[in-house]
């Protein structure tokens, strides 16, 4: 397995990866450029007009990512993350064009509870793409024996990170009048929304 560095340095070469995160195996890249996102729909055999989340490795890091997110989305980001949440945010500048094709004026993003090499090699990479390291209409992997062979062996490196709860992030789109969950997974999602509705208030 490789060290931190490794991970690192192969997904700023624009490399794919498989991580544990919070909820289930995440296949990653980075997410400044649209080429390794691309290599990444590929390998997954995912539509590039199917929208895909930014995970951040921290709460601090995502307004320098996303400076046009105003003060009560910013509130709800910092209420509800780091967690099993994947939040659907405005996205007015079209940032991360590449990831958001099929709806461009908003964006989802997460900041999970990570450990191990996956925390430290987020946290120094501060964004990359994430979806869950399954191949279209599989299972999400909860080990990384469960990742399929196809993934793997288009990877550059992958962490093991032992069993993960195997539920994926709760989805909850912010972006209209009142917040809509629109996946129900990890976390306690009527939770979530109570917080949100005292966030924007």
């Amino acid at each position: 397995m490789m060290d931190v560095d490794g991970v690192v340095q192969s997904i700023r070469a624009g490399k794919l990866a498989v991580l544990p995160t919070d909820t289930v195996y995440g296949l990653v890249c980075a997410a400044s450029h649209r080429e390794p996102a691309a290599d990444l729909y590929r390998l997954k055999g995912r539509a590039a007009i199917q929208p895909t989340a930014v995970v951040f490795g921290a709460v601090d890091v995502v307004a320098d990512h996303l400076p046009e997110l105003d003060a009560r989305v910013l509130a709800i980001v910092a209420e509800l993350l780091p967690g099993p949440y994947t939040l659907v945010v405005p996205n007015p500048a079209h940032r991360f064009a590449w990831l958001t094709e099929g709806r461009p004026g908003s964006i989802g993003l997460r900041v999970p509870i990570l450990a191990g090499v996956a925390a430290s090699v987020v946290e120094r990479l501060e964004a990359v793409v994430a979806t869950s390291a399954n191949l279209r209409g599989g299972h999400d992997p909860r080990t990384l024996a469960e990742v399929p062979p196809e993934i793997l062996a288009g990877v550059a490196a992958a962490v093991d990170g032992g069993e993960l709860p195997g539920t994926p992030s709760t989805v909850i789109d912010v972006t209209g009048v009142e917040p809509l969950i629109i996946r129900v997974g990890a976390g306690d999602p009527a939770e979530a929304l109570a917080r949100v509705v005292a966030a924007r208030a």
